[in-house]
């Protein structure tokens, strides 16, 4: 059974007011996510704002923390970029910081097929001598990994694993029937509000940005799950969808990828997890009218006294 499972969070990244990183926050979210009791950490994804972050700065938060987590769980990288030569880039650069896997998605801005995007995680696999983590994203890269593809991937030795963030369950639930006798391989939602419904048709984990704010849900979701206590890890999921809420409270005003990890930002900084909510640039903040609308939120499902 592979080491990577259970509640894997994709981890914020806490900024200054002049948009540099913020270490001692940043700090701070990697003992709260630990102490928790998540079973592992994904840095530089989506909820990261990786794709903000030049290359100097990735290198510096990796090894961060590499050196801050000492072991205690896996560390999962993002090396996430439209190329595939500077993916390898990225990929060298985490390997040399000593993360456990890296994590990949299919090119973007360049249009490629379904072949193309195989030879890109090939090329990846030949280049380095850490684990690979495919990542499902289409909204962000605007191309689904194929179901096939996975599975190919997978049965030949590329992949480790798949962070599926399509939202297509379907086909998620047929790459669970694909690789149920790969136990090399595993599969893990990004979705933060179907957690139950994933562990129960048999995925290996979730990777949830919402986690950032309540771990502890989360992982009370997956303990309930793997004791058979459905009901329990209903009723966490629900509250948990209800604590989600905090994705829309600034809808409409700004764009739907800013709502989400700016709500994130907003409600860990409300939890005195992280100093600020700034969000990097042209994304914008969440404001004082919306702050109190999470706040709010987070009193409801009792995270805020």
């Amino acid at each position: 059974m592979s080491k990577f499972f259970g509640v894997v969070p994709p981890v914020v990244t806490p900024l200054n007011p002049d948009f540099s990183v913020d270490y001692p926050s940043y700090a701070r979210v990697l003992e709260y996510l630990i102490e928790g009791g998540c079973h592992g950490l994904f840095v530089l994804g989506s909820t990261s704002e990786v794709v903000f972050i030049g290359e100097a700065a990735r290198r510096e938060i990796l090894e961060f923390t590499v050196d801050k987590v000492n072991g205690r769980v896996p560390v999962i990288a993002g090396v996430i970029d439209p190329t595939t030569d500077r993916v390898i880039g990225h990929a060298r650069t985490a390997q040399a910081a000593g993360v456990d896997a890296v994590v990949v998605t299919a090119p973007f801005y360049t249009i490629t097929d379904q072949n193309e995007i195989l030879d890109h995680f090939r090329y990846v696999k030949d280049a380095v001598d850490v684990p690979i983590v495919a990542y499902d994203i289409p909204v962000c890269v605007h191309t689904k990994l194929a179901r096939k593809t996975v599975v190919q991937l997978a049965n030949e030795g590329a992949i480790v694993g798949l962070k599926d963030s399509s939202g297509d369950d379907g086909n998620f639930r047929y790459a669970l029937l694909d690789l149920a006798g790969n136990r090399d391989v595993f599969l893990m939602t990004g979705s933060e509000i179907v957690v139950d419904n994933a562990l129960m048709m048999g995925a290996d984990g979730v990777v949830p940005g919402l986690a950032n704010v309540d771990p502890k849900g989360y992982v009370r979701l997956w303990d309930a799950a793997q004791r058979g206590d459905w009901a329990a890890a209903r009723a966490e999921q629900e509250r948990l969808c209800q604590l989600f809420e905090i994705v829309w409270v600034a809808a409409g005003r700004v764009s739907g990828g800013a709502t989400g990890v700016g709500g994130f930002k907003t409600a860990m900084r409300s939890l005195g997890v992280i100093d600020t909510n700034v969000m990097a640039r042209p994304r914008a903040p969440l404001n004082d009218d919306e702050a109190r609308g999470v706040d709010a939120i987070l009193r409801s499902v009792g995270l805020l006294a």
